[in-house]
């Protein structure tokens, strides 16, 4: 590990301001340990959580990853990336959280998995259980339940708290800028949703993977036990390992900086289709205009002028969100 995980201090968690200033801002990750320890989902135990999720339970059906003993709990792709090592399967979510709880002890082969369950259709009210002062009050809660397991190293596109309510955790995560190199699968045939990055759980030396060599040692790993939790800013990438036979996370994600209802990602789509097989000169000249009109490291690119003069450039509070929104829905209506 090249470095340890920041903790927040206490000031950092005051209030959804504080932490969005002093946590969110630097996009770095940030070690909130002890943060849930109080909740009362977290009283009796890892018993005591699955019982209140029974108590709480909709009544709907959910989806549930089914591993067999071979794969250890490591959900991922077959051999020949086309494919996965696991199966699907609906059923409903007392009879998932049953099938969890009631193997967990028992070595039965297989490891079962049941995530991104939101509280409010899954659990509805089980929100009154989990507050935390610095989160925005409409950020609501999602549950993850299942064995011990190994989730491949993925990415978010919106920020995340993640609360352990049972068992331990560990998190392995690598900045954006190893996208490069940590060799990312397919966009479109994922696991859970997101690509992965096929190299971080390989053997050193592997010849497939020679760039992530030079990307081990930026490793921040940090073990997480109940009541603990941890910020991971968008685009962090992270490997999240559940460590005993039952574990249950407690996470919210929510875009802290989001100006509208669109997403950066719709952005890059439409750029990979516009831009990215033109020639590299021209591809060269528009990351000039990027980094310019988007990325702004020279500032502002109207700072020269009176903010009057700024136009659509203005603050998009102002009306200019709306008004950049309608001319590219414009131009893609052709």
């Amino acid at each position: 590990m090249s470095g340890a995980i920041a903790a927040a201090d206490a000031e950092a968690l005051a209030d959804a301001e504080a932490f969005r200033e002093r946590v969110m801002v630097p996009a770095r990750p940030v070690l909130l340990r002890g943060a849930a320890r109080n909740w009362p989902l977290l009283e009796g135990g890892a018993n005591g959580v699955v019982d209140t999720l029974h108590r709480f339970d909709a009544g709907r059906e959910a989806e549930i990853f089914v591993g067999q003993a071979a794969i250890e709990g490591r959900y991922y792709y077959d051999a020949a990336l086309t494919g996965f090592n696991f199966v699907r399967e609906e059923l409903a979510t007392r009879e998932g959280l049953r099938r969890i709880a009631g193997s967990a002890a028992g070595p039965d082969g297989e490891t079962l998995y049941m995530g991104s369950l939101p509280s409010e259709r899954y659990f509805p009210g089980i929100e009154r259980l989990t507050p935390l002062l610095f989160l925005p009050d409409t950020v609501l809660p999602r549950i993850w339940i299942g064995h011990a397991s190994n989730v491949a190293c993925h990415y978010d596109m919106m920020d995340n708290v993640a609360c352990v309510a049972a068992g331990r955790r560990r998190f392995t995560l690598f900045p954006p800028s190893a996208i490069g190199d940590l060799y990312v699968g397919p966009i479109d045939r994922t696991l859970a949703g997101q690509p992965v990055g096929l190299a971080v759980d390989s053997a050193p030396g592997d010849p497939r993977y020679p760039r992530f060599e030079t990307r081990r040692q930026d490793a921040l790993v940090v073990e997480l036990e109940a009541g603990d939790a941890i910020y991971i800013p968008k685009l962090w990438w992270h490997k999240v390992e559940a460590l005993d036979a039952l574990n249950i996370l407690v996470n919210f994600w929510w875009d802290g900086f989001a100006a509208g209802p669109d997403r950066p990602w719709a952005a890059m789509l439409l750029a990979m289709i516009a831009i990215a097989e033109r020639p590299e000169a021209e591809r060269a000249a528009w990351r000039a205009w990027f980094d310019h009109y988007v990325f702004r490291p020279g500032g502002h690119p109207l700072a020269f002028l009176p903010e009057e003069q700024h136009g659509i450039l203005g603050p998009l509070a102002d009306g200019n969100y709306r008004r950049i929104r309608a001319a590219a829905m414009q131009m893609l209506r052709g």
